[in-house]
């Protein structure tokens, strides 16, 4: 199915909510790392979760949004809420004890490819094409040259690639969300608000479970890590997601994909001018290799091939040549 014209309509408004979607989720790893200058990862990850759930849950209300009554689909978005909210943000965050805001972007900009090898190898919902298989062993590269293992020797280096395995599982936690989502959540009837709001709660509530270990964890409140927290919970898991919707609706799920462009710029940009983070060569690229392969396994660099002509009857056969 193609979608529809009227959808792409640059209108300010959704136009204003797909750069505010980039411009927030690149600057959560910013906020991440402010931080953890005076918590810890869970406290992180818990505190990031509890604001998201809260901040949707008053669009919930506002909204007279329902909730779902079968058993089964909670158990599903308990499942969501844990794969996808509670794990990858306590390992973004524990990552980014380790290796620099940015680089963290960076990775998380590698779902996509994370998500390709998920619905296809484990899954098993799709098949990967030539340009998939392309698109992913060039992103694999381009992970390979962001890591520069090169250079990881001596004190630290054990340290940095844990952080940035820590990186990959959050991404592949990502990816095997998107997978999971698109089996058992897609297309049974639950609205998208209703989706965002319970995929957020439920991973508060496993966060919940924890409690106890983050309580115990010593708290260094200012200014800028209860701004960076506010921030990172109320806009970046709650209210984005809001707008993520609001531009899906209007967009369709191809275009509204690109902001995968955009975060990782951000993030890296920000991490460079606000906190004065290094950039070596091998950091652009790579974020280059993983963004070429990107654009390879999602089929938007798909080789022109030579097309033998067809006969007059084959070519107005319904549906031929709109592959």
């Amino acid at each position: 199915m193609t979608e529809q014209t009227g959808a792409r309509r640059p209108d300010p408004s959704t136009v204003a909510q797909f750069l505010g979607m980039g411009l927030v989720w690149g600057a959560s790893f910013l906020f991440m790392k402010v931080a953890l200058d005076g918590t810890t990862p869970l406290q992180v990850a818990w505190t990031r979760l509890m604001l998201g759930a809260l901040a949707l849950g008053a669009v919930m209300l506002i909204t007279r949004s329902r909730l779902p009554r079968s058993a089964a689909m909670w158990g599903h978005f308990v499942a969501v809420g844990f794969l996808g909210c509670a794990a990858p943000y306590t390992l973004f965050a524990w990552a980014e004890q380790h290796v620099s805001s940015g680089i963290a972007s960076v990775y998380n900009a590698t779902t996509p490819l994370m998500t390709v090898l998920v619905v296809t190898l484990a899954l098993r919902v799709e098949r990967l094409t030539r340009d998939q298989v392309v698109g992913v062993v060039v992103g694999l590269a381009g992970v390979v040259v962001l890591s520069a293992p090169w250079r990881l020797a001596g004190e630290g280096a054990v340290d940095e690639i844990a952080g940035q395995l820590a990186c990959l599982g959050a991404a592949l936690c990502y990816g095997l969300t998107f997978g999971y989502l698109r089996r058992f959540v897609t297309g049974r009837g639950v609205p998208a608000v209703t989706t965002a709001f319970l995929q957020i709660a439920c991973g508060a509530l496993v966060m919940l479970l924890l409690t106890p270990w983050v309580v115990t964890s010593p708290v260094e409140l200012t200014p800028a890590i209860v701004g960076s927290l506010v921030v990172l919970g109320v806009l970046g898991t709650g209210i984005v997601y809001i707008w993520y919707i609001h531009v899906l609706l209007r967009w369709g799920p191809t275009a509204t994909s690109t902001v995968t462009y955009i975060t990782p710029v951000v993030g890296v940009a920000l991490g460079v001018l606000v906190l004065g983070e290094r950039l070596g060569w091998h950091e652009p690229a790579g974020a280059a290799l993983v963004l070429l392969g990107i654009l390879l396994a999602q089929g938007r660099l798909r080789r022109r091939r030579a097309v033998p002509p067809e006969p007059a009857a084959a070519v107005a056969a319904p549906g031929r040549g709109l592959r």
